[in-house]
């Protein structure tokens, strides 16, 4: 199976107290499948692991089995991304009122017609406005 996979489920996989069966039944279906992510996905994470520290939240270096994990997966980088930033993203963004990176990931589902996985709410009612499935509905 092939999905786009939002930032906020692999980084569920990260911390413990934000662990769900729906994150855990992603994590499976990656296992042996693949996900693509907009070009943004590598900073995405690469943030939230220096934003944890920062907080305290995690200490330098607690990431190398999640940074494993993550680097182990079939795991495609949509090189696509900036070229549809000023257009469809944009667009998406103002229609659905989401940010610009969630955006980056309705526009991807909808672009190569995958489904989404994500534990973001207002991406998740804007992917069943525009018809994008979400894994596991």
């Amino acid at each position: 199976m092939r999905l786009v996979l939002d930032a906020s489920i692999a980084m569920s996989w990260c911390f413990p107290d934000e662990e769900s069966p729906y994150a855990r039944t992603v994590l499976r279906t990656l296992r042996e499948g693949e996900a693509v992510v907009p070009s943004i996905w590598p900073l995405e994470i690469a943030n939230a692991l220096v934003v944890s520290e920062r907080r305290g939240r995690l200490k330098f270096g607690e990431d190398s089995e999640f940074l494993t994990l993550v680097q182990g997966l079939e795991i495609e980088i949509d090189s696509q991304t900036p070229a549809q930033a000023f257009g469809e993203t944009l667009s998406l963004a103002r229609r659905y009122a989401l940010s610009a990176y969630d955006a980056a990931y309705l526009e991807l589902a909808l672009r190569e017609g995958l489904p989404l996985a994500t534990l973001d709410s207002a991406l998740k009612k804007a992917a069943r406005k525009t018809g994008v499935p979400l894994l596991g509905e």
